[in-house]
């Protein structure tokens, strides 16, 4: 930029001008100088999970709050990706990031439901109850149908009319003692979600 002497004044001028006015007490005043703001998430209790939509398996922070009393719910307020996962290094996916309204839909199901042989409704159930009638029909079935020789007789122990789904957002840990507990009790019909 090509400058003569009088417009290096001119300019040097308009400067002092400008920092003359703000010296006189006609500077704009520090933006929210005495007013403090809290952290939105300074009193929450985060803990660690890992998304559950698919087999990704991604980390995310759950952010929740309440005032830590006993047989209190707490509140989760916010859900964010985890930044020391592996999986997913704090970025989430769409659906990941709308986990919030996942948690706090009014649709979701918290609770074990059932419906009857020929009946419309379904009713809520204890969560002990729902176990016991699992456990309870997983025996009737496998009592049953299970086969433990072959037709040249050899010992197979097979239980072929009842299947597993594995969740595939468990750890390596988690899937390894599901992949045995199904084995052992005979079931062939073994997948994962990731697949499905």
């Amino acid at each position: 930029m090509d400058m003569n002497r009088r417009q290096f004044f001119k300019v040097c001028a308009v400067g002092l001008g400008g920092s003359s006015l703000a010296a006189l007490g006609m500077a704009p005043p520090e933006a929210f100088a005495e007013q403090i703001r809290h952290f939105k998430l300074e009193r929450t209790t985060e803990t660690r999970n890992t998304c559950p939509y698919c087999s990704v398996g991604c980390g995310i922070l759950m952010y929740s709050q309440g005032d830590g009393a006993k047989n209190v719910a707490q509140n989760v307020i916010h859900i964010e990706g985890d930044p020391d996962h592996p999986v997913n290094r704090g970025t989430l996916c769409p659906k990941g990031a709308g986990l919030l309204d996942f948690v706090h839909s009014p649709n979701r199901l918290k609770y074990p439901e059932i419906r009857e042989a020929g009946s419309s409704e379904w009713k809520r159930i204890e969560w002990d109850d729902a176990l016991d009638r699992i456990a309870k029909l997983m025996k009737e079935d496998r009592d049953a149908n299970f086969i433990e020789k072959n037709a040249q007789g050899q010992t197979v122990n097979r239980w072929l009319t009842t299947g597993f789904l594995a969740a595939s957002a468990s750890s390596n840990e988690a899937g390894y003692i599901t992949h045995k507990v199904v084995r052992s009790l005979g079931i062939l019909g073994f997948d994962n979600q990731a697949r499905v």
